[in-house]
């Protein structure tokens, strides 16, 4: 399948969604869709291909630098073939002859020949690429065929140079692979970062040098330049002499040179020289977490305007930044920060420096393990998902598939897209698609998408894989069909084909119908536009025909295509399809275009055959090289997975969970030691193949090389005609273990080396016979392993072959250094092999600092030993040092002098540590976090490498080794050591005193006599029903376990008495007593056996504890008794509500509906308004507006034929004090703030609260001081208030009022300030309540006397009278209805002593009848009273007269004339 190149739009397009972030971006858009001419680039860019984003974890730093053999490059080395299949071809620019001119038509053939010209520049370095690639094949293919050690072909030359001015050493080396070259100075390491700038080390083609610059006599010294590889290694020196210069003498003067050259000029530097201080190694995430890659690097020179570009890549792609991936580089620091890992970010990552000399670069793995699946079971997330072929409403997706071990095979994948800016996934099919590849179709055109894949097996679906980077829905056809034509810097035109082509009516005919994509899933088919294509926008619909049929089928319906690709769905697998298209705009349909080929409806690539020839190799102590042969069958192979199984398990793991692209990888991660079998999966877009045979079995360990070379040849012995020599071993082993060296010698006049030995020296200490009294003779050594013969060491310095007749000793030799710390070290030798005349006595050391000629004895009594700690050095200097045996003779020939040593602590240095283990072993335990792949540990007594096991052991696993005693003693009391081989000297010493190994010992015997540990000590319960239960719990106890109840000696078994139990699983060891009685007083002891192991607990219950045991049961059993009847299962007790009412609550159980309830008060029955609840048990008893004299004893009683239960509560003393703090809390978290309320009396200050009752604690305060209640200050309350009343304030009454109320514990306090405008405004309106009370008091009023309705018969005299009060004396006016009664003879009123007033009326007539009043006023006010008065005729019912109701007058009668007089005469 063609890859198709992505459109720049889809990388750098703004990606727009349904909400506008504003009206520029609209109008974008707009314009777009309205196909009109906006666009930012020429149709030539659209051909550059686009690059997919990178995503990229946060491993920790390696924390030390890890030195690969050369030969291991290639395990991430690219193959040597790079497949073109797929690309492209060119695509021919067509001539455009637009009617815009000549100077346009010019323009276009300009463009076109740049676009050719362009394209023959990509074809040559494609082929200049391919020609790299196959001479970096043949170049891989030799390698195994020019192996060879480091040959010098061109050696170091001696220089003699002026101070102050520089010199530069050359040297030309050959080997494959290519040597490494290391400088040394007398012998010791040239570090560039001690002193920065001072040396420059470069190497071109083989071609190495060493630069000094600003000489000075220091710089005088034997230069050495060491070139190894895996083959071997060899040096060349040179001496390097600096002169000062002395007034007439001038510098550099030489026949090479003119006689009056003036001094160099300072070295200016051309490049930066970069060393890694730390790296960062292979590195394990898993998905989610975050990763950071840091590399720390040294410059030489470190100039700011100079630093090194730094640049990330991952498989050889360079890492963009991106949310995935942020770089970052300051200090001499570059730092890869991964935030959130996904498997996509798995890979070979290197880090590229790129200064103006060259460029630097470091690598490493990073793996990436699955995430926790969201089911169990389900697979891993697919990865790489990637697009092309985007278009109006469709895409197409494509991703690698997950590994699978130990899940079920992958059945298919789900496709989720969503729109930008929102959160809502849309999963795009609705069954899984089988193959790694999809067409999104549905979308909008305009609109920006990203995508997802979910993997689905049988046990679940797994979490989604990382999102694709945001693509837009456009046409690429619309850009090529914009023109740009520049006129100057400023100015443009921008012309699109439309505006030429001109008005469209019905269009063209596609062409080009073919089929992009084929699978037995779908098809998806491909044409060109119809040309013109007009400016209407365009629809496509396809029909489909059975091959050799002629009935056409519409396959999008309802839905018209409106890109120029279509995936079809639902087609029969096997069967052949033809296809044919149609255009429509608003003016009409087409003609159909020419139909397809027949298109067969299968897969176009298969399940790979799985790979073949599984090898493997050892690497490193922790990885394994796995290659294998290619699939003899893969088509489109996306790459391989290779699982690891330990020999002898089924339990298979991942090695890397993205396929990789060779046939050759290095496993990581694997454990040291361990048998490791592998296979390998081939992947491609359908799938995983079948696994390969498994390899054979290989050990984890380091691969194997020879050693290094002996050094430090010493004479030890000599006589006429042999001489007796020894050396150092090698620094580097090569992985195993030295088995023998081989001896070298010739006279200093031959130029032929000699065999010194056939059979392999097992020692480093040979004694050369049949040699020639008075020859002078030079000695190399090699060394051997399993890998192989070593190099030979350096010549040594000649020595002459004549008997050694001297009475002092000769030379100690073999000088070694270990523990070397910030302030001492030790030095250990052997003793000399010629003694002297009488044996050796001690020893003396001498010490000399470097670039000093003074000796100086450390030692003044020489030591017996053969070590010595030499303390109170200075850190950072190096120091030299020599031994001399002493015999009576005095002091012998010095040993050779040992190479420079660094007083420096090694960062992360540990110690010896001393301790028991879990078997009661004491051992001394050592561990070491910078071994190498050969490295061993060495132990030893007194400095002496330990050769006899019988008291002691050694254990070693991993980085860490034991010296194990076997039966420790006082004999063991000593200084032990241990040495790493193949490090920079890593040691350590431990002094076993008696003290340590009487603690260690004490340790070993309760470790190897055990006592089972408890979590409880014995202890004793008491059940409800007066049983005793006796138990303890142990730690934990194995089944075997067994235990005994001893009582006063005696040993008790189970029975019904005694219930014994022992539950094992949980440690807990039980007695139950059923019968607990005086009989029981005594001591209880539990034994314990487990093993080994024991223990005891026990439990005396004698005097007090006992009677208490006693009283404890008896009373459990009493209350199980009276449990048995209607009961009580909580006493009475108080709870005060929060609207301060008291309730008295208990909780019955075991009633029923007869059961028979009362309450009783100082044993009165009393009746409550709330029931039993039986459901719940609860019974109250309510008491609101407690007080005082609720106080008394309260009692409930329950009753019916099962028993009788009682409670009683004392609601006195303490519990009523109780009752009256709780209610305090309440109300005093209800008070509110202090208000002011103004009386007659004075000016009153209250707080209201839910109750308030006189025994509450209510303080208040005036100033802080406190207030006593008086006449002047009154103190009160009433249910709902509290008060205090200031009677007659006064301006001393001013301040701060507080209000407390006290519950026991807290105190709630509300304050009032009663001073300024507050205190104005109320002693105003005391003032007004004060004289309005004197007026109200001093009024004319009616205190008494008057009825309020009168009845009274005709003819009767009517009296009122009433008690009148005023103080001046009131005036009195009676009313009859509202209106003043005027005085007659019928009418009389009377007023006597100022205070009786009386209305009489004589002979009252029903016109009497109505409402009278009395109004009683002086100057202070006054008021009426009013009575009624009825008045009924004699023989009429006493009518019922309501008071305030005037009674109607009766109707007028004719007056009856009067009788006649006898005192008048009749009329005649």
């Amino acid at each position: 399948m063609a890859t198709k190149i992505l459109p720049f739009y889809q990388k750098r397009h703004k990606h727009y969604d349904y909400n506008y972030r504003s009206s520029d971006r609209k109008s974008l858009v707009k314009r777009y869709t309205s196909k009109s001419s906006s666009t930012k680039r020429s149709s030539s860019e659209l051909q550059v291909s686009s690059v997919t984003s990178q995503t990229a974890k946060f491993s920790p730093c390696a924390k030390r630098v890890c030195h690969y053999p050369v030969d291991e490059v290639p395990e991430y080395t690219m193959p040597s073939f790079t497949s073109r299949e797929g690309e492209e071809e060119p695509r021919k620019v067509k001539p455009r002859s637009f009617p815009y001119g000549t100077k346009l038509r010019a323009m276009e053939d300009e463009i076109a020949r740049l676009s050719r010209s362009a394209h023959e520049q990509a074809d040559m370095l494609a082929l200049k690429r391919m020609v790299k690639e196959r001479t970096a094949l043949q170049r891989h293919i030799r390698e195994d065929t020019i192996c060879r050690a480091p040959d010098f072909l061109v050696r170091l030359r001696s220089h003699t140079v002026w101070e102050n001015s520089f010199v530069k050493l050359f040297c030309t080396v050959q080997g494959f692979p290519t040597p490494l070259v290391r400088w040394y100075k007398d012998d010791v390491y040239i570090d560039q970062t001690g002193t920065p700038g001072k040396y420059r080390m470069d190497s071109y083609y083989g071609v190495h040098s060493l630069e000094i610059n600003r000489c000075t006599t220091n710089d005088t010294a034997q230069y050495t330049a060491v070139a190894f590889n895996i083959h071997g290694e060899a040096s060349s020196s040179a001496a390097v002499i600096v002169k000062r210069f002395h007034g007439d003498e001038e510098p550099y003067h030489s026949v090479l040179l003119p006689v009056k050259l003036p001094l160099l000029s300072p070295p200016v530097f051309t490049q930066i020289d970069i060393q890694y201080s730390e790296k960062f190694g292979v590195s394990f995430g898993t998905e989610g977490e975050t990763m950071i890659l840091t590399c720390r690097m040294i410059l030489t020179p470190n100039i700011h305007r100079l630093q090194p570009e730094a640049v990330w890549y991952r498989d050889d792609i360079e890492i963009k930044k991106s949310k995935w991936a942020t770089m970052q580089y300051k200090d001499g620091t570059a730092i890869l920060t991964l935030p959130h890992l996904n498997k996509d970010d798995e890979g070979l990552y290197t880090l590229r420096l790129v200064t103006r000399g060259g460029i630097s670069q470091h690598s490493a793995y990073l793996f990436v393990r699955d995430a926790a699946a969201p089911v169990a079971g389900a697979p891993g997330a697919p990865m790489d998902v990637t697009y092309y072929d985007a278009n109006k409403d469709y895409v197409i997706l494509t991703w690698k598939p997950p590994n699978v071990t130990h899940e079920s095979p992958v059945i298919g994948y789900f496709v989720d897209r969503c729109e930008a800016g929102t959160d809502n996934w849309i999963q795009c099919n609705d069954a899984p698609v089988k193959i790694c590849k999809y067409p999104v179709t549905g979308l909008f055109e305009g609109r920006s998408y990203t995508f997802r894949v979910r993997a689905v097996n049988k046990s679940g679906i797994s979490k989604p894989s990382r999102v694709t980077d945001t693509v837009t829905a456009f046409d690429p056809a619309d850009f090529a069909r914009l023109q740009t034509i520049h006129f100057d810097a400023s100015r443009q035109i921008m012309i699109s084909q439309d505006d030429l082509e001109g008005d469209v009516k019905i269009p063209g005919s596609p062409t080009n119908v073919h089929t992009a994509e084929t699978s037995k899933n779908y098809i998806v088919l491909s044409w060109d536009p119809p040309d013109p294509r007009g400016r209407d926008p365009l629809k496509y619909y396809v029909e489909k025909t059975m091959a050799g049929s002629s009935s056409w089928q519409r396959v999008n319906v309802e839905i018209a295509a409106r890109s120029p690709r279509l995936a079809i769905f639902d087609l029969v697998e096997g069967k052949s399809y033809q296809f044919r298209v149609y255009a429509v705009n608003k003016s009409g349909m087409s003609e159909p275009s020419v139909p397809t080929e027949p298109v067969l409806v299968q897969d176009r690539i298969v399940t790979p055959s799985p790979p073949g020839a599984v090898r493997c190799a050892r690497n490193t102590r922790h990885s394994v090289v796995v290659q294998w042969v290619p699939p003899k069958s893969a088509t489109e192979l996306i790459g391989y997975y290779v699982d690891s199984c330990l020999l002898g398990t089924s339990d298979w793991q991942p090695c890397n969970h993205k396929p990789v692209k060779y046939t050759r990888f290095v496993v990581h991660g694997l454990i040291n030691g361990q048998k490791y079998v592998f296979r390998v999966k081939a992947v491609n877009a359908v799938g995983i193949s079948e696994v390969s045979q498994e390899s054979d079995p290989i050990v984890v360990q380091a691969a194997l090389t020879v050693p290094s070379s002996p050094y430090g040849i010493t004479l030890l012995d000599c006589a006429s005609n042999s001489m007796t020599l020894g050396w150092k071993v090698p620094r580097f082993t090569g992985g195993s273990d030295i088995t023998g060296y081989y001896m070298d010698h010739r006279e200093v006049s031959d130029l032929h080396w000699h065999e010194s030995n056939i059979k392999a020296i097992s020692g480093t200490v040979y004694k050369v016979e049949d040699l020639n009294e008075g020859s002078f003779y030079e000695f190399k050594v090699s060394a051997m392993n399993l890998g192989g013969l070593g190099l030979p060491s350096e010549s040594s310095r000649p020595f002459k072959c004549e008997a050694w007749t001297m009475a002092e000793p000769g030379p100690t030799y073999d000088l070694t250094f270990c523990e070397v710390r910030s302030h001492s070290l030790v030095i250990l030798w052997k003793p000399p092999i010629y003694s002297g005349t009488s044996t050796v006595t001690g020893y003396l050391v001498d010490i000399c600092e470097l670039g000093s000629e003074e000796w100086n004895t450390v030692n003044e009594q020489p030591v017996t030993t053969r070590y010595l700690k030499v303390t109170k050095l200075e850190e950072g200097r190096r120091y030299i040092f020599r031994v001399r045996a002493v015999n009576s003779a005095g002091a012998g020939m010095p040993s050779e002098p040992s190479e420079p040593i660094l007083v420096h602590a090694r960062p992360g240095t540990k110690e010896i540590s001393s301790g028991v283990d879990a078997e009661g072993n004491i051992y001394l335990s050592f561990e070491c976090s910078d071994m190498t792949d050969a490295s061993q540990f060495t132990w030893g007594k007194a400095y002496e490498e330990i050769t006899d096991f019988s008291r002691v052991c050694v254990e070693t696993e991993s980085e860490r080794s034991k010296l194990i005693f076997k039966r420790p003693d006082i004999s063991d009391l000593g200084t032990y050591s241990v040495a790493v081989s193949d490090t920079d000297g890593i040691s350590s010493s431990f002094v076993l005193e008696k003290e340590e190994l009487e603690r260690l010992l004490a340790l070993s015997h309760e470790i190897r006599h055990p006592t089972i540990p408890l979590k409880s000590e014995l202890s004793y319960e008491v059940f409800e029903k007066g049983q005793v239960r006796f138990w303890l719990q142990a730690e934990h106890v194995s089944a075997d376990a067994h235990c005994k109840f001893i009582v006063n000696d005696l040993e008790l078994k189970d029975s019904k008495e005694h219930k014994i139990t022992f539950d094992k699983s949980t440690g807990i060891i039980e007695m139950v007593m059923e019968q607990f009685t005086s009989k029981n007083e005594g001591t209880y002891t539990v034994q314990i056996e487990d093993g080994k192991a024991k223990n005891q607990s026990s439990l005396v219950l004698i005097g007090d504890a006992f009677k208490a045991a006693l009283a404890e049961a008896e009373f459990q059993r009493k209350e199980f008794l009276r449990k048995q009847g209607p009961h009580f299962a909580e006493y009475l007790h108080w709870h005060v509500t929060e609207e301060c009412d008291v309730q008295l609550i208990c909780k019955v159980a075991n009633t029923k509906r007869e059961t028979v309830f009362a309450w009783y008060k100082d044993s009165i029955s009393v009746s409550v308004e709330e029931s039993p609840n039986l459901e719940t048990g609860e019974c109250r008893m309510h008491i609101s507006e407690f007080s005082k004299k609720d106080m008394g004893e309260y009692m409930m009683t329950l009753k019916d034929d099962k028993g009788k239960d009682t409670s009683v509560l004392v609601v006195a003393g303490k519990v009523y004090e109780e009752i009256v703090q709780e209610m305090s809390r309440i109300s005093g978290l209800s008070a509110s703030d202090l208000k002011i309320k103004c009386t007659p009396e004075g000016i009153r200050i209250l707080s209201s609260l839910k109750y308030y009752m006189e025994d509450m604690k209510v303080f208040w305060y005036h100033k802080d001081s406190k207030i006593a209640s008086s006449e002047k200050m009154r103190i009160g309350g009433s249910n709902d208030q509290v008060w205090m009343q200031i009677c007659e304030p006064t301006e001393k009454d001013k301040g701060k009022y507080t209000m407390e109320i006290f519950d026991g514990k807290t105190s709630y306090k509300r304050n009032l300030d009663l001073s300024g405008e507050a205190y104005t405004e109320a002693y105003n309106e005391f003032q007004r309540l004060k004289a309005a009370a004197f007026a109200e008091k001093n009024r004319g009023k009616v205190i008494g006397g008057l009825p309020d309705v009168v009845t009274i018969m005709e003819g009767k005299t009517l009296s009122l009278t009433s008690t009148v009060f005023g103080d001046p004396t009131p005036e009195v006016t009676w009313l009859k209805n509202d209106k003043d009664l005027e005085m007659n003879d019928h009418h009389s009123a009377t007023l006597e002593q100022g205070k009786f007033a009386s209305l009489t009326i004589k002979g009252v007539t029903t016109e009497d009848s109505g409402k009278y009043g009395i109004n009683v006023r002086n100057k202070y006010g006054g008021e009426t009273i009013d009575v009624t008065v009825s008045v009924y005729k004699h023989g009429e019912a006493i009518p019922e007269v309501k008071r305030g109701v005037v009674v109607p007058p009766p109707p007028a009668s004719k007056p009856a004339e009067p009788p006649k007089s006898s005192r008048f005469g009749s009329k005649k």
